[in-house]
């Protein structure tokens, strides 16, 4: 018997939680919201919110360590997104984008050298504001997700 679909939520700063939670009620997956403090959630048999210790990387952690082969992480955090896709998972961004064995590597360094120019006062803004198109592409990209893992039989 094939392993179900679970989509695993990196909770704390997620600006896409209630599209998750419609696409895994339309397919009726389970959904683990994991954060470091507590969250509102919906009351549903099949959304599960864990809470881990304020640890340094702890919902990173308990994320990483149940990733797999039929579960699909929603972070915007890179290294977390590089250790699921390292076990087999399906990781996409907030905004849409799908991190691969391709392409997790580009956006490791990325992120890195990033980390360095803001350390080093050379760039003082963030990413861009959400936006209605990212939601958009979220969706799509998520329900991609789950197609391509039931095609291949989970």
């Amino acid at each position: 018997m094939s392993q179900p679909i679970t989509i695993f939520i990196d909770a704390d700063a997620c600006p896409v939680k209630n599209e998750t939670y419609r696409v895994a009620e339309r397919y009726g997956l389970h959904v683990y919201v994991v954060a470091n403090s507590i969250l509102n959630v919906p009351r549903e048999p099949w959304i599960e919110r864990v809470i881990v210790s304020d640890g340094f990387d702890a919902a990173d952690d308990w994320i990483a360590e149940r990733a797999g082969p039929t579960s699909i992480v929603i972070t915007a955090d890179v290294p977390l997104a590089s250790r699921c896709v390292k076990a087999g998972a399906s990781a996409l961004s907030p905004t849409g984008k799908a991190f691969t064995e391709s392409s997790v590597g580009m956006a490791l360094a990325t992120r890195n050298l990033m980390q360095e120019l803001r350390e080093a006062g050379a760039i003082t803004g963030g990413p861009p504001p959400f936006s209605a198109k990212d939601r958009s592409a979220f969706l799509g990209a998520l329900d991609r997700a789950v197609v391509r893992l039931r095609r291949a039989g989970a």
